[in-house]
């Protein structure tokens, strides 16, 4: 066989191919799979060479040394004197070899079609690196080929990486590596007991290597960075939520809640055990009744003076813990209650409750009831909890802002009570900071499948040509690109917040609350969007479980509601803006703060120039975009103080008057949260740093920018801001953007990073 592979064109075509896919001794099943359904589509291949080729695939019978230098000999020969390295470099030698073939063996070779199928092979199966080239190439082809992988795209998707992946590039790589072992074989669990014992341990896996104590004190075996532990948990969304969940309530929630709402008390026989693992623990917050609505749940901690112990107690059922993470797991629970002593209440309190025995058994007084299935989430254990009579002992309440004495008598360093219960929830606002940056991740996997299996499948064309790609169809392009531009702007975003967050004071806590807040619903809403359009993006192969979306959508569901229901938390947003400038009209209630906005919108309304420019330099213009979601946010904002001062006068109630603006309070939100996420990827993309990846930042820059504002054009048109005739061009310019940014799509999300094993969906494999 080796001697008549010369006079056999099509083989011929197929030795490189078949070279780097056998250089590392395996072809993989996904591999054979894809070269094997390809040369079925090649009628131009006679049977006997579709025989070899299938032969030369079987990984039951690989190619022989000798069979393997004979190739070498080949493609060294057909190497000679090749300077140009492009990106189908394997499918030019192929052709080379085919030519050389056809011409000896006067074989007829359709040498455009077959071109064609051959990148579709190399383009599907990666083989393009240039440490499988070192037994074939000369050092200068090398080289060369060094060069042109660099060149492949218009931008270096490493540097690329880079940057979306922060300072914690590091600790993020290597989170990527562990998820990449064996032990982290991603698999479906049909029974959650199974599924739940399987994050358990997983969880411990990465306790074992010190992710659980990243932002702990150090004097507690951590590390005390906020920023290296979101950019773990931020890894762990490309890989399974259950986990990444899990992983959060056990070191982020209940370890969290021990080192920022406890004190060395607390932190010296607890802290460590927590972060090995040892000590599993859940965060007991939420109630039946009251959801969102923390300052008003009903559990109780009443002081005991006689035993020095606090007796926690759930007083009717509406009461119970509910949907509490590692409630079956947990040992241990971080209990938010009403805490009572002296026959006064001082608000909502943390404290440790023992669950369980080391046996696992309940504690008497301790009731607690599986939550069951759930639409997804399912190896993660949420349970309802109930107490009756249960007692702890003083050293287990978290006091850090406030404490009772042996008398029982009550003290704090802050001295309002209202003050005192948004700091203590202020510490906790990282479970908003990093749920995002996971389901942005699960959102980046979904962009990641759709944009592979939008530039390899095909569908329909024109008659007697050949079928078109979907990514080519400009109505794909405006179901994905626009979004995957939106991935980029909402990364820079929520790295902005985690880097705020980290480096918060007490003077600026209020604002972060409410740019976490607004961040969380943005993002998390976002990821719920990405992910429907992404699955129907792939038609019915999209619905197959054997490509993800059904578990990443199921999974990511929830994260609208948990942390913070996002309609409630874009009400706080809202809020926050409408309280922003308190100081400035101190004492002046409701009415001042009308009169304060009304003047503030006022006074900046002359600054934005309304304009029928559809110039693409103007559209394209960091200063148009900054001003058009300035001027949204402002208007909006003015609109509701007037809404506000006309009801009032009314004599209807500040409440009442809150809750009719109600509607347009959520706009506001969301305009604030664009407007953020719009200047954080301006500044990255105008950051000197990265001057040789403005090209790719600037377009998805625009991209974002444009398509956000056309999202919303009825408002801006309503508003006169926005002619007819500018509408019409930034619609047009966003086509034209799609289109651009269409070429570069796959490398874009290649820029992404995701761990291999973690984005296996069969159609793209």
């Amino acid at each position: 066989m080796i001697n008549s592979i010369q006079e056999t064109p099509g083989v011929c075509s197929f030795i490189p191919l078949l070279y780097i896919g056998w250089a590392d001794d395996v072809l993989s099943p996904s591999e054979v799979k894809i070269i094997r359904e390809k040369i079925k589509e090649m009628p131009w291949l006679s049977s006997k060479e579709k025989k070899i080729i299938n032969d030369w695939s079987n990984p039951k019978n690989p190619p022989s040394e000798e069979l393997i230098e004979h190739w070498v000999a080949l493609i060294k020969e057909s190497a000679k004197g090749l300077t140009e390295i492009n990106k189908n470099f394997l499918v030019d030698l192929g052709m080379r070899m085919a030519a050389a073939g056809s011409e000896s063996s006067n074989v007829p070779w359709s040498t455009d079609a077959a071109k064609l199928a051959l990148e579709e092979i190399e383009n599907s199966l990666g083989f393009l690196d240039h440490n499988n080239f070192k037994d074939i190439l000369s050092e200068e082809q090398i080289t060369s080929l060094k060069l042109a992988q660099k060149k492949i795209a218009s931008f270096d998707i490493e540097a690329l990486t880079n940057l979306l992946d922060g300072p914690h590039r590091k600790a993020k790589n290597r989170t990527r590596q562990l998820l990449a072992d064996p032990e982290f074989q991603l698999q479906y669990y049909a029974d959650k007991e199974e599924y739940r014992n399987q994050t358990l341990k997983w969880t411990k896996l990465l306790a074992a290597q010190g992710a659980g104590s990243i932002f702990y004190p150090k004097e507690y075996g951590g590390e005390d960075d906020i920023e290296k532990y979101a950019a773990v948990f931020e890894i762990l969304g490309h890989h399974d939520l259950s986990l990444a969940i899990k992983f959060g309530v056990q070191f982020g929630l209940f370890g969290g809640s021990v080192c920022w709402l406890g004190t060395k008390k607390q932190h010296d026989p607890f802290l460590n055990k927590i972060a090995t693992g040892e000590l599993l623990g859940c965060f007991a917050m939420t109630e039946t009744g009251h959801g969102s609505n923390v300052r008003d749940i009903e559990t109780t901690a009443t002081f005991d003076p006689e035993t020095k112990e606090f007796i926690i107690q759930t007083p009717n059922d509406q009461a119970k813990k509910e949907y509490i993470g590692n409630a079956i797991h947990g040992e241990m629970a971080s209990v938010f209650a009403q805490l009572i002593t002296n026959e006064q209440s001082y608000g909502v309190h943390a404290f440790l409750v023992t669950l369980r025995d080391k046996q696992g058994e309940l504690m008497p007084g301790i009731r607690v009831e599986d939550c069951g299935y759930k639409l997804g989430l399912n190896g993660v254990d949420n349970g309802r909890i109930w107490f009756d009579q249960v007692r702890v002992p003083m050293a287990n309440l978290l006091n850090k802002f406030g404490d009772v004495d042996q008398e029982g008598n009550y003290s704090s360093p802050i001295e309002s009570e209202g003050r005192r219960f948004f700091t203590m929830l202020g510490t906790l606002v990282g479970g908003r900071v990093c749920v995002p940056l996971a389901g942005l991740s699960a959102a980046k996997n979904g962009l990641a499948v759709a944009i592979k299996y939008a530039a390899r499948r095909r569908q329909f064309g024109a008659e007697g040509e050949q079928e078109k790609l979907l990514l080519d169809y400009p109505s794909h392009q405006r179901r994905l690109i626009p979004r995957l531009a939106k991935a980029y702007a909402v990364n820079f975003a929520l790295h902005h917040l985690v880097l705020r967050f980290s480096n918060k004071t007490e003077e600026d806590s209020r604002e972060i609350e409410t740019l976490a807040a607004a961040l969380k619903s943005y993002a998390t809403w976002f990821t719920s969007d990405t992910l429907q359009e992404c699955r129907e993006a792939c038609g019915g192969k999209g619905y197959l479980s054997e490509n993800q979306f059904g578990t990443w959508k199921a999974d990511t569901e929830v994260f609208t509601t948990f942390e913070g229901d996002n309609t409630v938390l874009f009400q706080l947003v809202a809020k926050g803006l409408l309280t922003e400038y308190k100081e400035e009209f101190n004492d002046g209630g409701v009415w001042g703060i009308v009169k304060f906005l009304t003047r503030q919108v006022v006074d900046s309304f002359s600054e934005i120039t309304i304009s029928d420019n559809i110039k693409e330099s103007h559209l394209l213009s960091d200063e148009f975009q900054l001003d058009a979601f300035k001027f949204r946010e402002r208007q909006i904002l003015m609109s509701i103080a007037r809404r506000l001062r006309k009801l009032i006068s009314r004599k209807i109630t500040p409440y009442q008057a809150v809750l009719r603006c109600q509607n347009q309070m959520l706009s506001l939100a969301n305009a604030f949260a664009e407007k953020v996420v719009f200047e954080q990827m301006a500044k990255v993309t105008n950051d000197p740093q990265n001057l040789d990846l403005k090209p790719i930042l600037k377009q998805l820059k625009n991209l974002y920018a444009l398509h956000t504002i056309e999202s919303d054009l009825s408002w801006f048109l309503e508003s006169e801001y926005i002619a007819p005739i500018k509408s019409k061009a930034i619609r047009k310019l966003v086509d034209k953007l799609c289109l651009e940014l269409k070429d570069h799509a796959v490398d874009l999300v290649e820029a992404f990073n995701i761990p291999s094993p973690c984005l296996n969906a069969q159609i793209i494999q």
